[in-house]
C-alpha cells in the first residue's frame, strides 16, 4: 500500500498566471517598488525599510482592511519609511501539524485544498496591489511554489528552519528580488552568512523539472530573529554588540551590499509581541549611535494585525492572529509614526 496518495496534478505557474493575469498598471507599480526597495538595500535611498503585517494571512477581508489602514499611514511616513506589507500565506510548523497558512487552507476552518489555496493567495496579492499600491513580502517556505507569485512579490524571506537547505539557497540566487536570510533557530550566524554567500553566487540546478542557471542575487542579506538554546530558552540577537559582530562578519566576507533587517518578534521578543515596540526603539538607538550600524541596518520586521494578541482557529475575533501574537492596529500606527519621526 503506497504511503503517498497522488490527489491531482497541479496547474503550472504559467497557467495560473494566464488565468489570473497582472495588469500593466500593476506591472508598473511593481517595477517602481522593486527599484525603491533595491535602492535602500544598496544604500542609494536612506529611508528605513519596514516589513510589517500579520504573522500569517488567514482571511482576505481582514488582510485587506489592514492594508487599507496601512496605506493611510503610509501617506504620512513615506518620506522616511518604505513600507512593504507582510502577506505571509505559508506558515512553517515546527512539528508539521496545525494551520499551515492560506496556501493550504483558504478557509482556516475547512479542510486543506491546495488548488483553491494557490488561486486564493494569488488573488489576495493582486488585490493588495490594486487597492493600495503596495507590493508585498512573503516567506519562501516552498521554493517550487515561488513561481506562482513571482510577478507580484517585492520581498522574500527564507525562514530559520529553511536557511540551511540547499534548494532554498539556490532558488534565492535566481528570484530577482531581495531575499532576507534568517539566522537558524539555534542561532549559528555562520549558517546565515553561508546562505547569503550561496544566494549571491551564480548557480546551476534543477527547478520545476528544468535545468536552470542563475546569475546570483546581490540583494540577498541577513535577517536577525533571535535564537533558542539547547534548553529551549529564547535569546535576542538585535543588541548593539550583535550588530557590531555581524558588521565585522560582513566586512570579512566580501559579500555585496552588506545589510540586515531586524525581526523584532520570534526569539528576539520571546514571542512577547508587545516587546516589539521596545526592540524597534533599541535598534533605532544603535543606528543613531553608530554611523556604520546605521548603514548596515536597513530595516525592521514587525508582526502586526488589527487586534492585539492571538486566538485559536475559530476564535471569531476579526483581524486577530491565529498563529503568533501580533501588535494591534493602534500600537502599530503609533510605532510607525514614532519610527518616521526618529529618522
Amino acid at each position: 500500500m503506497p504511503a503517498m496518495e497522488f490527489v491531482r496534478k497541479m496547474p503550472l505557474p504559467q497557467e495560473i498566471k494566464r488565468d489570473y493575469p497582472v495588469s500593466k498598471d500593476m506591472q508598473e507599480i511593481k517595477k517602481r517598488k522593486d527599484r525603491e526597495i533595491a535602492d535602500i538595500l544598496t544604500g542609494k535611498d536612506s529611508r528605513l525599510l519596514l516589513i510589517i503585517g500579520p504573522c500569517s494571512a488567514d482571511r482576505e477581508d481582514a488582510i485587506l482592511e489592514y492594508m487599507g489602514r496601512l496605506a493611510e499611514v503610509n501617506r504620512q511616513v513615506e518620506e522616511k519609511l518604505l513600507i512593504v506589507p507582510r502577506v505571509y500565506t505559508n506558515k512553517p510548523r515546527t512539528k508539521g501539524v496545525g494551520y499551515k497558512g492560506m496556501l493550504h487552507q483558504p478557509d482556516p476552518e475547512k479542510k486543506e485544498d491546495m488548488l483553491a489555496g494557490i488561486i486564493a493567495i494569488r488573488q489576495l496579492h493582486m488585490r493588495v496591489i490594486q487597492q493600495t499600491g503596495f507590493i508585498c513580502a512573503e516567506e519562501m517556505l516552498y521554493p517550487s511554489n515561488y513561481s506562482y507569485l513571482s510577478d507580484l512579490l517585492g520581498y522574500v524571506a527564507v525562514g530559520a528552519r529553511s536557511v540551511e537547505d540547499q534548494e532554498h539557497r539556490l532558488v534565492a540566487s535566481g528570484v530577482g528580488i531581495p531575499v532576507g536570510m534568517k539566522n537558524p533557530t539555534a542561532g549559528d550566524i555562520s549558517v546565515m552568512m553561508n546562505s547569503i554567500a550561496a544566494a549571491q553566487s551564480p548557480q546551476e540546478f534543477i527547478y520545476r523539472n528544468w535545468e536552470v542557471h542563475t546569475s546570483g542575487n546581490p540583494l540577498a542579506h541577513a535577517i536577525l530573529r533571535g535564537y533558542v538554546d539547547s534548553f529551549g530558552r529564547s535569546h535576542p540577537n538585535y543588541h548593539y554588540e550583535n550588530l557590531q559582530s555581524l558588521l565585522k562578519l560582513y566586512q570579512e566576507s566580501g559579500l555585496a551590499n552588506p545589510a540586515v533587517i531586524v525581526d523584532t518578534n520570534h526569539s528576539n521578543s520571546g514571542k512577547q509581541y508587545l516587546e516589539q515596540i521596545r526592540i524597534c526603539k533599541d535598534v533605532m538607538y544603535s543606528r543613531q549611535h553608530n554611523a556604520e550600524l546605521s548603514s548596515l541596518v536597513k530595516g525592521l520586521m514587525v508582526e502586526s494585525y488589527l487586534v492585539d494578541g492571538a486566538q485559536k482557529v475559530g476564535g471569531g475575533v476579526f483581524g486577530q492572529s491565529i498563529t503568533d501574537p501580533c501588535l494591534g492596529w493602534e500600537r502599530s500606527r503609533d510605532l510607525m509614526l514614532y519610527l518616521a519621526d526618529s529618522l
